[in-house]
């Protein structure tokens, strides 16, 4: 316990829980509580200015599983909130909690399990990095994995994550195969611990930890490849999203990441700024070396000229990679250099995204800066999801940037709201997922105020 209490005042309910569980790890510094209690929600204003304030009372770090059972035995009993953490590399403010409560900080519960061919098991708290450091030796690696992935952990990918860096061959991490089960804590006096798998396990994803306590995670491996890692510059938009849409269609082409950047946003990667000239278009990629030459002809098939090359053995070297130049990491990179910026998600129809995409440049181009990435949708189709660099002015303005979208058939999931529901371009939890909800949390304490129907209590 890092701070005493004080015992001629009266003792609150997390003030019971430090006394009651004084083995365990527990942060109380306020400043600590303040960090932990955040995630990167800042790269909205929205957001920034809803939540920059809130926090929790205290944050505990478990190690083992006996110690989350006590830890959520006593919160129950006690009834005092419960909000799940991984690394925090989030961004919708899904680690602040809005009443207050404990932190679980899940980083200290992080074994690997075992490890077979095509899939791996692990504790929720594990780092990605490290699980893939792990794997690799076996000639496996994840087969999608987020631009943070050397401070995410397998369980914050699990709950707040949607792909990554792999998605161009396997998808979202929803498709099936991808999670194969998982182990879950209930939030009772009495805890159980139960095993999900498959679709069941599924109607835990992406829900931020606000209906269960995800322990461990069964997920599949892909075949590891020496990656080599390119830029290739453009003069032209049409071009560029040309070459990013046929290199990502190449079926002989083994890949794991294509990225299509618009011009300014090139402009905004300042450590790359040697290789991406002023005002150009750039796509990057990673290949698997073997794939050099046809990377290479498609390039100058489509006026593209390679202006950054990294082997396998260079990019281990050097411990730079462009894997964290991509998805959101590309609009953090942005905001290091320019802080009116904010972003939004975006999907496109398959077999419509490059004519979508084009539309919306037309029509949003200088102050919606087009960021996309390719990937395998649910059904395998190939298509676009994008994280484009909005100039903030109002909150009204974005709202009306997001109808313009979804007016033309660009599904938007809303990064400027903590209410899940109001994120998923859905709208509405299924029945099945509002069911494991009172399941596993009965008594509404994990994260309330995150799911419309569970509200903060008054």
């Amino acid at each position: 316990m890092t701070d005493s209490i004080t015992m001629n005042a009266p003792v609150s309910a997390v003030e019971q829980l430090l006394l009651e569980l004084p083995d365990l790890d527990w942060i109380t510094d306020e400043s600590r509580v303040a960090r932990l209690s955040q995630d990167f929600a800042w790269f909205s204003p929205v957001l920034n200015r809803q939540l920059k304030d809130k926090r929790a009372d205290a944050v505990a770090r478990p190690r083992t599983e006996e110690e989350i059972r006590a830890l959520v035995s006593a919160c129950v009993r006690h009834r005092v909130p419960i909000t799940i953490r991984g690394s925090g590399t989030g961004n919708y403010g899904q680690t602040t909690p809005l009443a207050g409560g404990v932190v679980l900080d899940m980083t200290g519960y992080n074994t690997l399990q075992w490890v077979r061919p095509g899939v791996a098991r692990a504790q929720a708290g594990i780092r990605l990095g490290e699980l893939e450091k792990q794997t690799r030796p076996t000639g496996q690696e994840l087969r999608c994995v987020p631009s943070t992935y050397r401070s995410a952990t397998l369980g914050g990918l699990f709950g707040g994550g949607f792909g990554g860096v792999g998605s161009i061959n396997f998808g979202p991490l929803a498709a099936p195969g991808n999670v194969l089960g998982l182990r879950a804590m209930t939030i009772e006096a009495e805890p159980q611990v139960i095993e999900l798998r498959g679709a069941e396990a599924m109607r835990m994803h992406h829900l931020w930890g606000t209906n269960g306590l995800v322990l461990e995670l069964e997920v599949g491996l892909a075949p590891a490849h020496p990656w080599l890692e390119t830029l290739v510059s453009f003069d032209a938009f049409d071009a560029a999203l040309a070459f990013g849409n046929a290199l990502a269609h190449a079926p002989g082409i083994v890949k794991r990441e294509v990225a299509f950047f618009a011009s300014p946003v090139p402009d905004h990667l300042a450590q790359l700024s040697q290789h991406l000239a002023p005002g150009c278009h750039a796509v990057l990629s990673l290949v698997a070396e073997s794939c050099e030459e046809p990377l290479a002809g498609l390039a100058a098939a489509h006026g593209g000229q390679i202006t950054y090359r990294k082997t396998a053995a260079e990019v281990q070297k050097s411990n730079r990679t462009l894997m964290e130049f991509t998805w959101n990491h590309t609009t953090l990179h942005a905001l290091k250099l320019d802080k009116s910026l904010t972003y939004l998600q975006s999907s496109f129809v398959p077999g419509k995204h490059v004519e979508q995409i084009t539309e919306m440049e037309s029509l949003l181009g200088g102050e919606v800066l087009m960021h996309a990435e390719f990937l395998r949708n649910l059904d395998g189709l190939i298509t676009c999801s994008a994280l484009q660099l909005v100039r903030f002015t109002t909150e009204a303005r974005l709202d009306e940037i997001m109808r313009i979208h979804r007016e033309r058939g660009v599904r938007i999931n809303n990064p400027h709201t903590f209410i899940v529901e109001d994120g998923k371009a859905g709208g509405d939890l299924p029945p099945e997922v509002v069911a494991l909800k009172r399941r596993f949390d009965p008594q509404g304490l994990l994260n309330p105020g995150k799911l419309r129907d569970w509200p903060v209590a008054a």
